[in-house]
């Protein structure tokens, strides 16, 4: 059985690109072992010692403050037998990362400090059997870490994108999000492919059936169009909206630095491979996508907002829960699509419609990334 397409519509990817363990694997290795990811939150870590643990494709990550202040990122591999060096997904060590096998001990810098009997092998290169580094670099707050050996350029990739949706990359600095409190952090264990959810964001044209609170407050989600359909725009605010909230009344003022054309809109920006944030005048979202499996993502998501509003212990209810319900419905539209993805309906794939056409870029550079499917 073959699609048909019409001149209408484009083909999308084949249902195996979403099911297949093997195409799984190329995209680890290809995207997201290859490509910037976004780590963590730095202010995470604010206290030397401190440290995360993140999936990157196929590798834990263990980023962690040094003494010096700086950020610094390494396999969680202990380079004597590979145990695991951090089992839990946050913490905070005093003196060194010990590895609970057989106690060889690192600086925060990486170093190998100690280890039992160390002094009777002189010959041991303490530096070159320290902690294998990993790529970083901080940008709008976070954490971006890379696995490649030459690391493609974090200007060209990561800030030329943001650059590309809204013209100027000083566009989403306006808001500073490196200065801003984290108001909320949900994560989302959603049993669906990491490409359903990043299609999902791209596109509008479901907003109207599954997201009635979004369209209140935007009004012309319900025509269709995606948030990122042309450079630089923004939806606007319905007639009578204050903020947005999850009933349209008012969130906390405009952020310091946001301009007025900026002002009472919601602009959205995707980063390949799995960033998506979410600018409106008051706060900032951001969505980190991690894939565990083919069939699995986590989605960790962030609310930030003026230091101000945190500290004063405002109530954020109605604020996070506009976004919060959008999440839910979109993962749960995710979750009903996955189990699809491996039926004879959908063996050659589906088609987009004109609206969606930006899907089919996104589509194309999976392929260019991995190869043909």
């Amino acid at each position: 059985m073959t699609t048909q397409v019409s001149a209408s519509l484009i083909a999308t990817l084949p249902g195996r690109a979403y099911t297949d363990p093997e195409v799984f694997e190329r995209e680890q290795e290809h995207v997201f072992e290859a490509l910037w990811v976004c780590a963590v939150r730095a202010a995470d870590l604010e206290r030397p010692g401190a440290y995360r643990t993140v999936q990157v494709g196929r590798e834990s990550v263990l980023v962690t403050r040094a003494r010096d202040g700086a950020l610094r990122a390494f396999l969680n591999v202990c380079r004597h037998r590979g145990a695991r060096l951090c089992a839990d997904a946050e913490g905070e060590v005093r003196r060194g990362l010990r590895c609970p096998y057989h106690a060889w001990t690192y600086g925060l810098d990486g170093k190998l400090l100690a280890a039992p009997n160390l002094t009777r092998m002189p010959d041991v290169d303490r530096s070159a059997y320290g902690l294998v580094r990993v790529a970083l670099r901080e940008w709008l707050g976070y954490v971006w870490v890379c696995l490649a050996d030459e690391p493609p350029s974090f200007e060209g990739t990561v800030v030329a994108e943001a650059a590309e949706r809204l013209g100027d990359a000083a566009a989403v600095e306006r808001y500073r999000p490196g200065e801003l409190a984290l108001g909320r952090r949900v994560t989302y264990d959603v049993r669906a492919n990491w490409k359903l959810i990043v299609e999902n964001f791209m596109e509008c044209y479901h907003c109207a059936t599954i997201h009635p609170e979004l369209t209140d407050v935007l009004p012309e989600f319900t025509k269709g169009f995606a948030a990122q359909y042309y450079v630089g725009h923004g939806a606007a605010f319905g007639d009578g909206v204050r903020g947005f909230t999850v009933d349209g009344s008012a969130g906390f003022g405009r952020l310091p630095g946001v301009a007025d054309d900026q002002d009472r809109r919601y602009y959205a920006i995707t980063v390949k491979p799995g960033v998506f944030v979410n600018l409106v005048p008051d706060h900032v979202i951001l969505h980190r996508v991690f894939p565990l499996a083919v069939d699995r993502t986590v989605v960790e998501c962030d609310w930030l907002y003026a230091p101000g509003v945190v500290a004063s212990g405002a109530d954020l209810s109605k604020s996070v829960e506009l976004f919060h319900r959008v999440n839910e419905q979109d993962f749960a539209a995710c979750e009903r699509t996955q189990p699809a993805m491996s039926s004879r309906a959908y063996r050659h794939g589906g088609v987009l419609v004109p609206t969606e056409h930006h899907i089919g870029l996104f589509h194309a550079w999976v392929t260019g990334r991995i190869g043909s499917l």
